[in-house]
């Protein structure tokens, strides 16, 4: 038994939950694949898989082994993608990272789509706002808004976006609108902590002025969807994504202030490693990515930007 025989045998075994189911799977009897497991144990001299007469679950051994196998698969899957330079059928296993909100908002969405249309590719999607470090962590595909500092990195830019300042006419109303951006120390601010960034300073720039402000607030989270909500109900000025704010804005719910200054960049890209560069699944995902924002009913894109 070679290698990567062994390997695909133990992932079809994981999948499949159970002797019987497998050996279905293989089209071997069941004492057959359970031979062939304890093969696979003898030559590793540890226990696998746990098993019963009804299902099998993973040893930390086990689990150890599962991982790296499907990275393993998944790599000679796409060596052998990038020697025959076939983009005509993706297929193999597609590790996603995206951050929480924008992720269960639209990149879920257009996972959907993609997984129909490219039936082949089988798509994992790992949500949250730590930032993860290429190769380090077993992701293909990493969703990032601003700057991509790491130049070893591939950054696609799929959609256009900006960070505003907003808040509801209602606070408006009762604080006053901010002139400059030094005002802003006199309003109540909805401040996010996320990804360890300065906290609660806010970098404006007007041509080559720049004013970094330190706000404050009654309110902070980690939760942009939190902090979101926070804004319509009042509490304070937010500054949040452009694809986040875009429809209260245009209903009104929301007004930007200090339209006049930017922030920080940050336009959506998707980065990826060098050496995925001629895969034919990360091709096809970025375009399918880039063309279903660009057509999304959310995008800034599909309205004038006169809030």
């Amino acid at each position: 038994m070679n290698t990567d025989s062994e390997l695909a045998f133990f992932c079809v075994l994981v999948k499949q939950g159970s002797l019987a189911a497998a050996a279905r799977e293989l089209n071997l009897t069941p004492p057959a694949v359970s031979r062939r497991l304890s093969l696979l144990e003898e030559r590793l001299g540890v226990r696998l898989l746990n098993r019963t007469t009804r299902r099998i679950s993973l040893t930390s051994e086990g689990e150890v082994y599962f991982e790296n196998a499907q990275r393993i698969l998944s790599d000679i899957d796409e060596m052998e993608q990038r020697v025959s330079s076939s983009r005509a059928a993706p297929r193999g296993m597609l590790r996603v990272n995206a951050p929480l909100g924008f992720g269960r908002s639209y990149i879920g969405a257009a996972i959907s789509g993609f997984s129909k249309a490219y039936p082949d590719v089988e798509v994992q999607l790992h949500l949250t706002d730590r930032p993860i470090v290429l190769p380090d962590e077993a992701i293909d595909i990493s969703i990032r808004f601003g700057d991509i500092p790491d130049s070893r990195l591939i950054a696609k830019k799929i959609a256009a976006n900006r960070r505003l300042l907003c808040a509801s006419p209602a606070y408006l109303r009762a604080a006053g609108t901010p002139t400059y951006p030094h005002d802003l120390t006199q309003h109540l601010c909805i401040v996010l902590r996320q990804n360890e960034g300065a906290y609660g300073n806010w970098r404006l720039s007007r041509g080559k002025q720049v004013e970094t402000v330190k706000v404050h607030g009654k309110l902070s989270t980690n939760d942009g969807e939190v902090a979101l909500k926070w804004a319509l109900e009042g509490h304070g000025v937010l500054m949040r994504a452009e694809w986040d704010v875009a429809k209260y804005l245009r209903s009104g719910r929301l007004v930007q202030v200090l339209a006049d200054y930017e922030t920080p960049p940050a336009d959506i890209y998707a980065v990826y490693l060098e050496r995925l560069n001629l895969s034919a699944k990360v091709a096809y995902f970025v375009e399918y990515l880039r063309e279903y924002l660009e057509q999304h009913s959310d995008s800034p894109s599909q309205l004038p930007r006169n809030w």
